[in-house]
């Protein structure tokens, strides 16, 4: 199910990226039928933009009505609902409101709440300042106004897209990482990629490259029809305690380039407040700005004074990939039996199992390959929620490693000895929480050292 080491078995279908969307595809187009590869450049699966986000379940109430963007959210999101209870991926009702907070912003609540209701989006209700106040009690009494979107959840970004890829593995899909496509030779009947794993052969080729996806389109194509411009978040996490001034997600009144900063728990009982918004060119840099971060500090606390006595735990930056569209760029080349999935910006999370069905409509997936899966294996995975019981709640976990986030030393080794085992510790992070807690790995970092020994590239503690 792994990595295998042969080359010699020809795909249905290739998906070059294994971020949260193409996990989303590998998941689809399994159950369709096809067989499925994943290629991912990374030594580990959600290496690039899906490593860092809100990890909202957004109903896309505030997206272009009409666009394929609104309409793969309001798929997705519905999907996600049926799919969280049959994986066991855990999930968090709180709704969000959209504050309000001066009169130019009080004046467009109205257009807003219109274009959520195009989209589907028809319980938002109108709150007044009183309202607010009642329900988020730590707020600030400068708030102005706002409306409610009840159907808005806290999700986890990292155990939902590997709970996709699992489902497609157990099912026959394959994944190999290091794996970075190079070129690629279309014959008319299928591809031969070449890739720094080894060629691979597949009838399709399915571009889901996230922050390369306009390379991966002229290394294959010869051309792209948008560039990408990463645009980096940057976030402050404050630590549990801070959890409790904010039940609801705080979402300001959003401008045309980005939604603007979020205050918001966490499924993992933190609070967050990102993300900036800052267009660069590279692609790698999820640097985190001191200047930045000291801003987005400044503005949680106008907006929950309390918050100036809490602790940051932790500060992290992500990159979305950023087109000059506003709308996600999903095309499919029949003739070339191509599919480029790009654009997909913040709400890609959300919006991945729509996408998928979306990509899978377009490619006739079900008439195409062998039809849809009888009975797919629903493989169960470990929910990493505050607010779901916990693996350190139950017996004979082998104790606890990291004592910030609760990881037990039955977790840990359940994803080392996994079938999709993280090649790095970043990796094992993703999959367990492991050093994300208030700490950051001071306590447990060489208890990990003796457990993954043999286990990375490069070990725990080597600076190489």
């Amino acid at each position: 199910m792994a990595e295998p080491q042969t080359a010699s078995r020809k795909f249905d279908v290739a998906i070059i990226g294994a971020g949260v969307v193409g996990c989303a595809l590998a998941r689809r187009l399994t159950l369709d039928g096809a067989q499925v590869v994943v290629l991912e450049k990374a030594p580990d699966v959600l290496d690039g933009a899906s490593k860092g986000n809100s990890a909202i379940l957004h109903t896309g109430f505030d997206a272009p009505p009409g666009s394929l963007e609104q309409a793969c959210i309001a798929r997705g999101y519905r999907e996600y609902l049926d799919l969280s209870e049959e994986l066991g991926l855990p999930i968090l009702k709180t709704g969000a409101l959209v504050l309000a907070w001066n009169d130019e912003q009080v004046a467009k609540l109205p257009s807003l709440m219109e274009k959520a209701r195009k989209n589907g989006v028809e319980d938002v209700e109108e709150l007044d300042r009183a309202d607010i106040l009642k329900r988020e009690p730590h707020l600030s009494e400068t708030v102005a106004g706002g409306f409610l979107v009840p159907g808005e959840y806290l999700i986890d970004p990292w155990t939902t897209a590997h709970a996709y890829l699992l489902q497609a593995l157990e099912n026959g899909a394959e994944v190999r990482r290091d794996a970075e496509v190079l070129s690629g030779n279309f014959d008319g009947a299928g591809w031969t990629l070449s890739t720094t794993a080894g060629p691979v052969e597949a009838g399709q080729v399915i571009n889901s490259a996230g922050l390369y996806g306009d390379i991966v389109d002229q290394r294959l194509l010869g051309q792209s029809s948008f560039k990408v411009t990463p645009r980096k978040g940057q976030f402050v996490v404050f630590d549990k305690t801070a959890a409790a001034l904010a039940s609801a997600i705080l979402l300001p009144v959003p401008t045309e380039k980005t939604k603007g900063i979020v205050v918001c728990r966490t499924i993992f009982g933190n609070l967050l407040v990102g993300p900036t918004a800052e267009d660069q060119e590279s692609r790698t840099d999820a640097s985190t700005d001191a200047e930045m971060l000291q801003g987005l500090r400044d503005r949680g606390i106008e907006m929950i004074p309390e918050l100036e006595a809490q602790e940051v735990t932790t500060v992290y930056a992500g990159l979305r990939p950023a087109t000059e569209y506003q709308d996600f760029q999903i095309q499919y080349r029949e003739d070339q039996a191509y599919v480029t999935v790009g654009g997909i910006r913040s709400t890609g999370l959300s919006a991945a199992l729509g996408i998928a069905r979306h990509v899978s409509e377009l490619m006739g997936a079900e008439a195409r390959f062998s039809g849809p899966l009888e009975a797919p294996i629903l493989p169960r995975v470990n929910a990493l929620s505050n607010y779901h019981e916990r693996d350190w709640e139950r017996p004979d976990n082998g104790g606890i490693v990291c004592h910030c986030e609760l990881v037990t030393r039955r977790e840990i080794e359940a994803a080392l000895d996994g079938p999709l085992p993280p090649a790095t510790l970043a990796g094992l992070k993703r999959r367990t929480r492991v050093c994300m807690g208030r700490c950051q790995g001071f306590y447990c970092t060489g208890e990990l050292a003796k457990i993954t020994a043999g286990r990375f590239k490069t070990p725990i503690g080597d600076k190489k």
